[in-house]
């Protein structure tokens, strides 16, 4: 196969995209029709994890194909480059004279080896006050789209969609999609914990409404946002029909982690190591090389995307991977199933766990700011919104769940000939301390305005613009 003749792969890569709000999976509101079209075009996953939260050690497992042993990467803050012992898709496809191109996400550890990176404003709200995230993304990727297309050489472009990352500002008619009651009710009390929240209260301040106390608006408020976003990526889909590359560009949509919207007391962010933060989307369209219509129920990883990408695009990624290719799972073969994997979450808090079928063990590394227990076990059969802290009750299944997780842990690092990063990462919330109380973290960490929280992701520096 010559290189010109090879696929182009476009990578939707949706930050803070939680599955269990796309109509595809079953939500109640009407969030993505376009997306939805897309999945009844491909192979839609039920059960996509990512287990490594936030951004970075997510997307560095999506774009490499390793588990956080194997990318040495767990902290949102990671210090430094990804080691040079993995190489990334845009690196592989690049030795594989591919054009690539990065959209949205430059500076990130993650987002090492494209030769083209573009940015767009991601973050700060307009002087109507709403934030057009994916028409901002639109500007610079149709454009792009028409260049990379113009060339005799496949392309890869990486789009890191926002709007699902708050602040939640869809334009209109967007904002009231999906919210018809009166956001301000002054007998609504539900806003409250989250403005005395003091870590984060000055961050949301500065971006939902002044006086609103409805909860339920800023959850409608980030299904809306997800709702435009849909109707803009349909945008770039039209135009790669009208370019003439449907057949040949492998589409893959995902996200890195989801999002706690008024849950755990974790509000509008994603920590906490809860489904809500783990469950992320997978959808593949490639026409002639990938079945329509079909749903996989089988447990995938964030890092099985590259392998799988690979494998359609017929390119030879050299080493193993810690994931696996899922054609032979698309094709309903008989393959090894994930039943229990290792999680991670190094962003607002430092813990670790092990999720099964069944249980959910967090365990957590430092004290948090929000004032939880040490151990926390979640039965996911009776209680799937994980609200029962069984730890106390189920001593023996602590133990289980705990020897599993520690035997994975001594097993990769074997295997690697590394610490595992969750136990070397100590300054991950960039104060130079570890905390002794949760007391300590709750006085320590503080997010003020957009501007702080959009270079916690990249290398600018703190409050800069």
């Amino acid at each position: 196969m010559t290189t010109a003749k090879r696929p182009n792969v476009v990578i939707f890569g949706i930050d803070s995209l939680r599955r269990d709000h796309m109509s595809c999976y079953g939500y109640s509101r009407l969030t993505t029709p376009h997306l939805d079209q897309i999945a009844a075009e491909g192979v839609l996953f039920e059960k996509h994890f990512s287990p490594s939260i936030p951004t970075t050690p997510a997307y560095a497992s999506m774009l490499t194909g390793m588990d956080v042993f194997g990318t040495d990467v767990v902290a949102l803050r990671h210090q430094g480059p990804i080691g040079d012992h993995v190489r990334t898709l845009a690196e592989v496809l690049g030795g594989e004279e591919y054009n690539t191109t990065c959209i949205g996400f430059t500076g990130n550890p993650s987002s090492r080896g494209f030769q083209t990176y573009l940015d767009y404003e991601s973050w700060v709200p307009d002087e109507t006050g709403k934030t057009p995230k994916a028409q901002n993304l639109n500007e610079v990727a149709i454009p792009e789209l028409e260049r990379l297309a113009a060339d005799d050489k496949p392309f890869l472009l990486f789009l890191r969609h926002m709007d699902p990352h708050s602040p939640y500002l869809p334009p209109a008619p967007f904002e009231r999609m999906f919210y018809g009651d009166n956001e301000k009710d002054p007998e609504n009390r539900s806003m409250e914990p989250v403005y005395n929240f003091k870590p984060f209260a000055d961050f949301l301040k500065s971006w939902i409404p002044e006086g609103v106390t409805d909860q339920e608006y800023v959850t409608a408020q980030y299904d809306g946002a997800i709702a435009y976003m849909d109707a803009c990526i349909r945008t770039i889909m039209a135009k790669l029909n009208a370019l003439g590359l449907e057949e040949e560009t492998l589409i893959v949509i995902t996200s890195d982690h989801g999002e706690t919207l008024y849950e755990h007391d974790c509000y509008f962010d994603h920590h906490g190591l809860y489904d809500c933060t783990l469950v992320v989307p997978l959808i593949l369209k490639f026409p002639g090389k990938v079945p329509a219509g079909v749903r996989v129920s089988d447990v995938s990883l964030i890092s099985d995307i590259m392998p799988t990408v690979l494998e359609l695009l017929g390119v030879d990624g050299g080493a193993g991977f810690d994931g696996r290719s899922l054609i032979r799972m698309i094709a309903g073969e008989e393959t090894d199933r994930v039943s229990e994997f290792y999680i991670t979450e190094c962003t607002w808090m430092r813990k670790h766990g092990w999720r099964t079928p069944e249980w959910k063990l967090i365990r957590a590394l430092e004290p948090d700011f929000h004032f939880k227990p040490e151990v926390e076990l979640y039965n996911l059969i009776r209680d799937p919104e994980e609200n029962v802290n069984l730890a106390g009750q189920e001593p023996e299944i602590v133990a289980l769940l705990t020897k599993r997780m520690e035997d994975h842990i001594a097993r990769r690092e074997g295997q690697t000939g590394r610490t595992n990063p969750i136990r070397t990462n100590l300054n991950w919330h960039g104060t130079g301390k570890m905390f002794t109380s949760s007391q300590e973290a709750y006085d320590s960490l503080h997010i003020g305005s957009v501007f702080v929280a959009r270079s916690l992701q990249s290398k600018e520096k703190a409050g800069a613009k």
